[in-house]
């Protein structure tokens, strides 16, 4: 997380927020300019203890989405790290990745459960195998790099799908964003890690009108309905002029990220809640 960005953002909205925190100013200060000397992992959650002391109990639908969003970020923080304990999983090459995306989830984790609280839910056990769909997950390398590629896009799509019920808590809000624009970022890791080991699939989802899962897997499917809409604010993209003629149905699909309801994203969720 943009420490410094979350804080000035913080002050545009709130101009009374260095008093709210008032005495905790000089801690603030400090944590703006301490990044380098501090664990990355512990500066959402030092300042997500800030937060909750300065602004209190968040209202229950704000809470409702930030366990909700807590529950996926629980499944991609176990995900993640039962992947880098498998001794011949990742490919030495590729482990970078998946070390820095592994941390990245468990600092979303420990952001949503300071800023949550005691309201705060407990993770669920999961099984990585989706029930068996995947029963070598975590033994063949592109199965796991294939699920990945799926929770991922699934994130995206589950954070944006949230974004609205936040508009009347801009504190909240911006780092609801922010750990979306991460989770859109591994999406595309994930991804260019797949085209290297050959499968025909862009960083970014890609379609048509009659196509919405460009993973190639058909147990996707569900991950990826409606990525294949047109129409963004009552306008059908395809209508518009573009550099050479009209836009095309799979450029309208490459240019937006569909947001997904909540009760969508939970039924992929129960796929891997043991």
């Amino acid at each position: 997380m943009n420490l410094a960005k979350l804080i000035a953002d913080i002050q545009n909205v709130d101009p009374e927020f260095e008093d709210r925190i008032s005495p905790r100013r000089s801690v603030i200060k400090n944590m703006a300019q301490m990044g380098a000397n501090v664990a990355l992992a512990a500066l959402p959650l030092a300042f997500g203890s800030l937060l909750n002391k300065a602004y209190g109990q968040t209202e229950a639908d704000v809470n409702d989405v930030l366990n909700f969003a807590l529950t996926f970020e629980y499944l991609e923080a176990w995900f993640y790290n039962q992947g880098l304990l498998q001794a011949n999983l990742i490919p030495n090459a590729d482990k970078a990745y998946f070390t820095a995306i592994a941390a990245h989830e468990n600092e979303h984790v420990s952001f949503l459960k300071s800023a949550l609280g005691s309201n705060a839910v407990p993770s669920p056990k999961f099984d990585l195998t989706a029930k068996g769909v995947f029963e070598d997950v975590l033994s063949n390398y592109d199965t796991y790099l294939a699920v990945a590629n799926a929770l991922e896009d699934t994130g995206v799509r589950a954070y944006k799908g949230q974004l609205v019920k936040l508009m009347g808590n801009q504190i909240i809000l911006t780092a609801a964003m922010q750990i979306h624009s991460v989770e859109a970022r591994h999406a595309s890791a994930i991804r260019y890690l797949r085209m290297n080991r050959g499968v025909n699939i862009s960083p970014w989802i890609t379609g048509s009108a009659t196509v919405f899962n460009d993973t190639g897997i058909a147990a996707f499917n569900a991950n990826y309905i409606g990525e294949n809409n047109l129409v963004q604010a009552g306008i059908d993209i395809t209508t518009l002029k573009g550099l050479n003629g009209t836009v095309s149905s799979s450029t309208a699909v490459e240019a937006f990220d569909e947001p997904m309801d909540k009760a969508s994203v939970l039924n992929i969720l129960s796929l891997f809640t043991a």
